[in-house]
């Protein structure tokens, strides 16, 4: 089995049509700006809303590892001692606290995912497989997902930052119709201080599965700090063209922080304070950039 932080029904940004998104726990790239900070750690991990904790005490007195303590007023885990195990969870009196990664079987996934069959069939969507890092997962467990759900004629797509054994990406190729993937900067140095680790593998695994025509849809999350000027985006381009990319579609993602209050409910700091969005107006320009490079489907948002 692996662990699963969320499926998230009706999502229209995450593919074609209408699809059902299933985020799986556990990435090793530790983006700045991550807005699923849950789905990195590959091990269950409780999420409290500490603001509004009342310091009751109910939590401390239940947890097996010790790991709550009064602090302040307000009832403090210790993520290092906390394992995730959600004892916590049902004493809570205010509902504060959520284990982030639940495990399911296939079986169990996959009739939930057959509840919204209609909605795929009607739209042109299907299931998106995203995480974390789906790519990271237990691919035993995510190879035998995908092709059960290409069996049933549900259209499958991985959401993938491309960091994951390339060994990974061959054994799904049989069974995706669609890669999302991310590219965030051309500059190794830029990569390894934003993202934590170095671009090597992720450009190597999209020019395979592009050399093996997977149809596939660049993602750009535009971070004015990161990658937000022209010479960025050239270099972006000039790659995709010198690699003959073979690609469907460029989605351009203006940085956001809408996933930053998570990171207090994990014990973490929001790292992506000093970063910001470009205006509309650049926006318009790096997709007039690809437009005029020859990249014909190019758009702003997923």
């Amino acid at each position: 089995m692996s662990l699963i932080t969320s499926i998230q029904k009706y999502s229209i940004h995450d593919g074609d049509g209408i699809r059902t998104t299933v985020f799986f726990k556990g990435c090793l790239l530790k983006c700045l700006w991550c807005h699923n900070p849950e789905t990195q750690c590959f091990k269950p991990e409780l999420l409290c809303d500490r603001e509004r904790c009342a310091g009751c005490g109910s939590c401390a007195s239940v947890c097996p590892q010790k790991a709550v303590k009064a602090e302040g007023g307000k009832m403090v885990t210790d993520q290092k001692l906390c394992t995730g195990c959600g004892t916590c969870v049902d004493y809570c009196n205010l509902n504060l606290r959520e284990v982030a990664g639940k495990e399911y079987t296939i079986s169990e996934l996959i009739k939930e995912l057959k509840k919204d069959e209609m909605f795929y069939e009607e739209s042109g969507g299907g299931v998106t497989l995203s995480g974390g890092e789906v790519m990271m997962a237990d691919m035993d467990y995510v190879e035998e997902l995908a092709m059960r759900l290409n069996k049933m004629g549900i259209s499958v797509t991985i959401d993938t930052c491309g960091q994951a054994p390339c060994e990974n990406f061959e054994r799904l190729l049989p069974y995706v119709d669609t890669f999302l993937y991310d590219i965030k900067t051309m500059d190794n140095d830029v990569h390894k201080k934003y993202m934590g680790m170095g671009n090597e593998q992720i450009l190597e695994n999209l020019e395979y599965i592009s050399g093996k025509g997977a149809r596939i849809y660049i993602r750009i999350p535009v971070v004015r700090e990161v990658n937000g000027s022209k010479e960025d985006m050239d270099a972006i381009i000039g790659y995709l063209k010198e690699k003959q990319i073979r690609v469907a579609n460029v989605n351009l993602l203006p940085y956001h922080n809408t996933g930053s209050g998570k990171y207090e409910k994990l014990g973490l700091t929001y790292k992506g304070t000093d970063l910001h969005a470009p205006s509309n107006e650049e926006m318009e320009q790096f997709v007039t950039l690809f437009k005029e490079s020859g990249f014909h489907n190019v758009k702003i948002g997923g």
